[in-house]
């Protein structure tokens, strides 16, 4: 969104350096200039405004308030989001800020990055400085999005920054994205008079493409990466055992008082919701595949699927409890297509959004308490 990779005084991303690699992103690309958002924040404000919205969701990127990850703080950066709370505000546009989009002070992963326990101080000490000096306006806080992504896709895959591929530091990452959310839920409720925090999942529905005792078990191992990996630390019921045993590590990184500070209480959960999965056992490789019913897909590849959705609503509160629930983002890829007399007509998306509402609405009428919905995304990004 921002672009300004390396303006006012901002220090390098992972991400930065992630896709300034030469073959690391198709054609190239790069978040250097993106959407340019960080020059025409006035004139996105003033196309929220026309389209009449009354929340708006960004992320604080961590380098540009603290360039190295800790110490010396970047005031340029702190005034960027400032001025555009204010601009926010001034239009009736409620702010909801995520402190973790994935963009890591590249100086902190030379120590280590997420791997490294040393980053949950560095990220409570951010946490810090920024709800101190955004607070007294911004209500509406995320501490993480979608740690999943940061620690299995970035530590273990290397489709994202930082690019490695060991299953055990994605395992590390993982612990230390959850703790450093929970030591920082009780920083931000000290700064932020009537705080509304939470920590945002990318959560995604693992059905079994059969009835078979392979399917069914292939679907429960897949969820358990996925989805309940998080939502059972979070909630107070640790690391789930058969993760643990399926990952043979011995966590060792985790230590007395850990789980207890990852389990603090928090305002919301969000879930971030654009399709479901459905799992074959593969005897192969003992590596279950996902595959895909002949239905409607998006650009990604991802069956449209607004059922699962309502599923896992109705999962989320009956089975794990949160006091809210966000959906902080939905939304699908598909082609453009061109103007016709000024106007684009769309209906893939607008299609997409009005079945997803849908059973949003039948599970707000259920009594599943959901207090927002965030469109993914306002703009054309760069997307990591």
């Amino acid at each position: 969104m921002e672009g300004a990779w390396n303006k006012d005084g901002k220090g390098e991303s992972i991400w930065d350096r992630f896709s300034h690699t030469p073959g690391k992103v198709l054609n190239g690309d790069t978040g250097d200039v993106a959407c340019d958002h960080y020059h025409r924040w006035r004139d996105d404000i003033q196309l929220m405004k026309d389209l009449g919205i009354k929340a708006y969701r960004f992320s604080i990127a961590w380098p540009r308030i603290l360039p190295s990850g800790s110490g010396k703080v970047n005031e340029a950066g702190l005034e960027f989001y400032s001025q555009l709370v204010d601009g926010l505000l001034e239009v009736g546009i409620e702010p909801y800020a995520t402190l973790y989009h994935w963009d890591l002070p590249q100086a902190l992963q030379d120590k280590g990055g997420w791997a490294d326990r040393m980053v949950v101080d560095a990220f409570v000490e951010y946490a810090d400085i920024t709800t101190r000096a955004l607070g007294d306006r911004v209500k509406n806080w995320i501490t993480l999005n979608e740690p999943w992504v940061s620690a299995f896709v970035g530590y273990r895959d290397g489709h994202h920054a930082p690019g490695h591929k060991d299953l055990n530091e994605a395992i590390a990452a993982s612990h230390h994205l959850l703790l450093s959310h929970g030591r920082s839920v009780p920083v931000i409720c000290k700064n932020v008079k009537d705080a509304n925090v939470g920590i945002t999942l990318n959560l995604t529905p693992q059905m079994p493409a059969s009835q078979s005792l392979a399917d069914r078990k292939a679907a429960n191992y897949i969820d358990g990466y996925i989805n309940r990996f998080f939502l059972d630390p979070l909630t107070g019921r640790g690391y789930p055992e058969d993760m643990v045993k399926a990952f043979d590590n011995p966590m060792s990184f985790v230590q007395n008082g850990d789980m207890e500070e990852i389990a603090v209480p928090v305002d919301f959960l969000g879930i971030n919701y654009y399709t479901h999965n459905l799992v074959r056992a593969n005897e192969k490789d003992n590596q279950p595949q996902t595959v895909f019913r002949e239905g409607a897909m998006t650009e990604m590849e991802w069956e449209v699927y607004p059922r699962g959705l309502y599923n896992l609503l109705g999962r989320v509160h009956f089975d794990y409890g949160f006091p809210a629930i966000y959906i902080t983002e939905n939304g699908a890829a598909f082609p453009d297509g061109r103007p016709v007399n000024g106007e684009l007509h769309d209906p893939d998306r607008v299609s997409y959004i009005k079945e997803h509402l849908k059973v949003v609405n039948k599970a707000i009428n259920i009594g599943i308490p959901v207090k927002g919905y965030f469109v993914w995304s306002l703009l054309d990004n760069f997307e990591w």
